[in-house]
């Protein structure tokens, strides 16, 4: 079974990451929720009070399949911030292994060079951080082993591609149907 670790700092956008939690899980992917600090509960940036599975310290990187990085302006700040996450996120990268982000945390990516001549997108505010990307208005780029998305709004497409990587395409879009989205 694929497993997916999924990275929560305080002001991180409920839906972006939630979404992704509820639609893979749903799937029957593995999905751990984890604080970018020491403790379990994570504030979001809509007052919504998240408690994870595990803390950074808890964490076994060596088990995901893939890192996700969900947006808010003040959680992907967190994120960047979170040297033992980024150490990881580069280690990721590197392996060719996926890592995924969503609204304001592609910048991240972006920052890292993670972006050089790929296809990808953001929030619009943050698309200058997409440092040597081909942006795009898409609801979501995968390209290679990065995938980003636009926002809030696109948030069940960011949870379908992913869980379309763990459980194929098929089983994505039957998904999709199950949850009545876009029928």
């Amino acid at each position: 079974m694929s497993k997916i670790g999924i990275f929560f700092a305080e002001g991180f956008e409920e839906i972006e990451a939630l979404t992704v939690v509820d639609v893979c899980r749903r799937c029957e992917i593995e999905v751990e929720m984890v604080s970018a600090y020491g403790e379990r509960q994570v504030l979001g940036s809509h007052g919504i009070l998240v408690t994870m599975d595990k803390t950074m310290g808890e964490a076994d990187f060596s088990s995901y399949d893939m890192l996700v990085l969900p947006g808010g302006g003040k959680g992907t700040q967190g994120l960047e911030a979170c040297a033992p996450l980024m150490e990881q996120i580069d280690a990721f990268y590197n392996a060719g292994k996926y890592v995924a982000a969503i609204c304001a945390a592609p910048s991240i990516f972006g920052h890292r060079g993670f972006l050089k001549g790929r296809r990808a997108c953001s929030y619009p505010a943050f698309e200058s951080h997409l440092e040597g990307a081909q942006v795009t208005a898409g609801p979501v780029e995968i390209d290679g082993n990065v995938i980003t998305s636009r926002g809030m709004g696109t948030s069940i497409d960011f949870a379908l591609a992913i869980s379309g990587i763990f459980c194929g395409k098929a089983a994505a879009d039957e998904m999709a149907v199950k949850i009545v989205y876009k029928q």
